[in-house]
């Protein structure tokens, strides 16, 4: 039976050949660590196993240690399921052009906050802010670093210790477990609900209003559906009667539509350009669902509202770095230029048609000479137009467990992400990039057992 007097030091471990050739190629201090994690670990399982492995074996979970810390965690995959805003696949994919921006200004130096015009300090939000005047026709605009940190900044600079009006039937829970009105609390607004959960009515909001707040908030109901015995005023409508009172109004839209889904064949989704038509004071919305950019919040209305939020000591919290502007200001330039369709990854999602889709399946299925080609869905998903579905095909593979491939997918270089659809795994080919065919079908190739 093997003793722990056995087991070799740190430094014979460190003076053995192989061991060195660790040390220039992870540093000393990363593979002193795994020496050491190593041998405790061995000591660990010595009292249930009285054994000890030999120094090679010793050697080889020293490596295995290292490798396992230095493996990314995260990492690029290819989206087969079929969802489009897929929120655990990081939402919206950027374009080339946009990542080409980023790698020109965040890959050394950058004119973040320097005004080059005058050589003094700047203000990083100039850099989407004059896009977003151009595009939107506002007065004023201002990025943070996601759609939450826009609503919470809003309501704790324009309503702290005041009451904010909110109907019940937009008191959602979002991802994660956020709730609107856990975020108002935490802004130091005071909550005031108005109606029931299914019926509101304008006179709710007018009772409010007699009674004095410092802001009315409508949240788009972006992730669920009231069906059935409901009725709510129309956003101007809503208003309208606040500025009776001189009450300024904030939508909260989320998902962040520029263009109109409906030209897609699925539901209308309000976009930021009709919350502006109906003369709110602030529209909210994200950078990273509909509008196809990177994790953003966005802040458009009126420049005194703006400007009030912009000297909030929480902008400094929730301000974006130079690689969410990089990424926006590309972004919304495609917008500009009217080339979004083309040029923005989400709106290429959405404006496929299932003709060229199946082309694509079928060029799939030719070319691993197994599967089948069928009719199915994709959505839209990342909490924007519940329910919403879209007429797509899928290559259909069949196996005897479909779980353990799908498992086998997710591990292949790089992992893809499928779904199982009546006992067989489908690839939707909407979601798969331009220029992901060929990885994704020799990865598919490789394994064993398909049926």
């Amino acid at each position: 039976m093997a003793a722990l007097s056995d087991l070799p030091s740190v430094d014979i471990l460190l003076n053995d050949p192989e061991v060195s050739l660790l040390i220039p190629l992870y540093g000393k201090p990363l593979t002193l660590s795994c020496i050491r994690n190593t041998l405790q670990n061995i000591r660990q399982d010595y009292h249930e196993t009285l054994s000890i492995p030999d120094q090679a074996e010793i050697i080889n979970l020293i490596k295995n240690e290292i490798e396992q810390i230095l493996e990314p965690t995260l990492q690029g995959v290819i989206n087969a399921s079929g969802v489009i805003l897929h929120t655990n696949l990081g939402r919206a994919p950027l374009g080339p052009g946009v990542l080409r921006h980023v790698v020109e200004t965040a890959g050394g130096y950058s004119s973040l906050e320097l005004d080059l015009s005058t050589g003094k300090r700047g203000l990083r939000s100039v850099h989407a802010q004059s896009l977003l005047r151009s595009l939107l026709g506002v007065e004023a605009a201002l990025v943070v670093n996601n759609n939450a940190g826009a609503v919470l900044l809003s309501l704790a600079a324009l309503a702290n210790h005041r009451k904010v009006i909110i109907s019940r039937s937009q008191l959602v829970e979002i991802g994660g477990g956020f709730r609107i009105p856990d975020v108002m609390r935490q802004s130091g607004a005071r909550l005031v609900e108005v109606g029931t959960t299914n019926r509101v009515h304008l006179d709710d909001y007018r009772k409010a209003l007699e009674e004095g707040a410092a802001l009315v908030l409508v949240a788009h109901q972006s992730n669920f559906k009231l069906v059935g015995f409901t009725t709510e005023p129309s956003l101007k409508d809503i208003v309208v009667l606040a500025h009776q009172f001189n009450t300024p109004v904030l939508h909260d839209l989320g998902s962040g539509a520029l263009l109109d889904t409906a030209r897609y064949c699925i539901a209308h989704e309000p976009t930021v350009q009709e919350s502006l038509a109906a003369d709110v004071d602030l529209v909210c919305f994200s950078g990273d669902k509909l509008l196809g950019g990177p994790q953003a919040g966005i802040i458009t209305g009126r420049q005194e509202l703006v400007t009030k939020i912009s000297k909030h000591p929480l902008m400094r919290a929730l301000r974006p770095d130079k690689l969410c502007l990089a990424a926006l200001a590309a972004t919304l330039a495609h917008y500009l230029k009217d080339e979004a369709e083309s040029q923005v990854p989400v709106w290429q999602m959405l404006s496929q048609t299932p003709s060229q889709i199946r082309q694509r399946a079928e060029a799939w299925r030719e070319f691993l000479g197994k599967g089948t080609v069928i009719p199915g869905k994709s959505t839209i998903g990342g909490g924007s137009l519940p329910e919403e579905e879209m007429d797509t095909f899928l290559l259909a593979l069949e196996t005897k467990n479909p779980n353990s491939l799908l498992a086998r997918l997710r591990k292949s270089t790089p992992p893809i992400i499928a779904r199982i659809e009546n006992d067989k795994v489908v690839l939707d080919p909407r979601t798969v990039l331009p220029g992901q065919d060929e990885i994704l079908l020799e990865q598919v190739k490789l394994l064993r057992n398909l049926a």
